[in-house]
């Protein structure tokens, strides 16, 4: 995938086309797309068109929200070209930088979707990848998240990474077990989907703004025994990541030693048990299990 120049993103107008799924108003969609964003004006609009016309294709109400991050190009500008041309697409704005973990927890606050996906802004993961966590909530999981690691020994999928971001990662998710998020194998891929009870529940606690903030949603899950389904997915290394590997690696380690002292503070335990209908009972009892 290449990344569009600022005029292209702009000039590409033409070939968005028009949806074709109509959502009333006051009708709930079937899924949110929650796409965070920083500085990402090259790669999105491309990711954009690809996510519109794949749920187009679907023939389902569907809604995306991308959560521009305090981005200092043309990011808002891409989104608001997409509005235009899709009515599903809703633009959320944070005044400045907060980190991507505040920028999905607020899309996943503002999402309506039955279920609710949160996805990179650089397409690394297709988003046809979409359907395989879907089966997984069809099997029961409360949540179901795309793995590398689980795809990478798998020869019916690929994954092409950059050799020092392999190395890295592994190092980083051999630390992250051993300091107790155990039994994940790829707890950092940017292709997770929720059921909404379940999302609202975990988004309504968390605060953790930066990268750790997969390890602090996952631990929450751990704690309230959500099924956590970890689904092989295809992966492809895309030019101009945000993450800095050794600065974040370290800041992640920091905020994983911070979620451990909220957990021993019992910051993260139900402070009463969830209202009838608010998440599905057979789902809030049942131990985390890994398909």
């Amino acid at each position: 995938m290449h990344p569009l120049s600022p005029d292209e993103a702009v000039a590409s107008h033409s070939h968005w086309g028009r949806s074709n799924v109509t959502l009333c108003p006051t009708q709930i969609p079937s899924l949110s797309v929650i796409i965070p964003a920083y500085n990402e004006a090259r790669r999105l609009p491309l990711f954009l068109q690809r996510v519109i016309a794949h749920l187009d294709q679907r023939g389902q109400p569907y809604e995306i929200l991308v959560v521009d991050d305090g981005s200092q190009d043309e990011t808002a500008q891409a989104v608001r070209l997409a509005t235009h041309h899709c009515p599903h697409v809703r633009l959320i704005q944070l005044t400045c930088n907060m980190g991507k973990g505040a920028a999905v927890r607020r899309g996943m606050q503002a999402a309506r979707g039955t279920i609710q996906l949160f996805a990179d802004a650089d397409g690394a993961t297709p988003i046809e990848e979409l359907g395989r966590l879907e089966v997984a909530l069809e099997a029961g999981a409360d949540l179901a998240i795309g793995s590398r690691a689980l795809a990478s020994h798998n020869p019916a999928f690929t994954v092409h990474a950059r050799w020092h971001r392999s190395l890295l990662g592994s190092l980083f998710n051999n630390v992250v077990r051993r300091l107790g998020v155990q039994h994940i194998a790829d707890t950092q891929c940017g292709f997770k989907l929720f059921r909404q009870p379940v999302a609202q529940d975990l988004f309504a606690v968390s605060c953790v703004d930066g990268y750790a903030f997969d390890l602090e949603v996952l631990h929450i899950a751990r704690q309230r025994r959500y099924r956590i389904a970890e689904v092989p997915i295809n992966w492809t290394d895309q030019p101009g990541s945000k993450v800095r590997p050794w600065r974040d690696g370290a800041l992640m380690l920091r905020e994983l030693l911070a979620i451990r002292k909220r957990d021993a503070q019992g910051l993260y335990q139900p402070r009463c048990r969830p209202a009838p209908g608010s998440v599905e009972p057979a789902l809030a009892t049942v131990e985390p299990t890994h398909f």
